[in-house]
């Protein structure tokens, strides 16, 4: 099985991840693929670009290869913000997509707290995303397609 979490910077797409996912899961996580590609004493939420230039890569590579294991075990995904594109190809493989939010103040606060500034300008774009869709084309929590 499939599951996409989704939702704004710091909403606890991790968090939920861990709560559900196990050992023997797959779980693709950009932060995660970035801190394991950046050297030692890196900050944690590195924004450096040719460091998400590389972990993109990485990330889409193992996309790739996870996709074709989805009768043999499960995977989790962590895609903040799909376009029309991904939800239809996660719709062709059957994914769960399950949105994480906890409402755009404790989002704003976490971010203040714990990520990068940058990050607040990909959570507002999340939440003006959202709020322009049409109510039926919202990925609602767990739903499963």
């Amino acid at each position: 099985m499939l599951y996409v979490i989704t939702g704004p910077p710091a909403a606890g797409k991790s968090s939920w991840i861990d709560a559900h996912a196990k050992p023997t899961d797959i779980v693709i996580d950009l932060d995660r693929i970035t801190g394991a590609l950046t050297g030692p004493g890196a900050p944690s939420w590195s924004q450096h670009p040719l460091h998400l230039r590389v972990a993109h890569r990485a990330r889409y590579a193992a996309m790739d290869e996870a996709f074709q294991l989805l009768d043999q075990l499960d995977v989790y995904l962590i895609h903040t913000m799909p376009n029309a594109r991904a939800m239809a190809k996660y719709k062709r493989l059957k994914a769960r997509i399950v949105v994480v939010d906890p409402g755009r103040d404790i989002v704003m606060q976490r971010i203040k707290a714990m990520r990068a500034p940058e990050m607040e300008r990909v959570a507002t774009r999340w939440y003006n995303a959202r709020r322009r869709l049409p109510q039926q084309a919202m990925p609602q929590a767990s739903r499963t397609w």
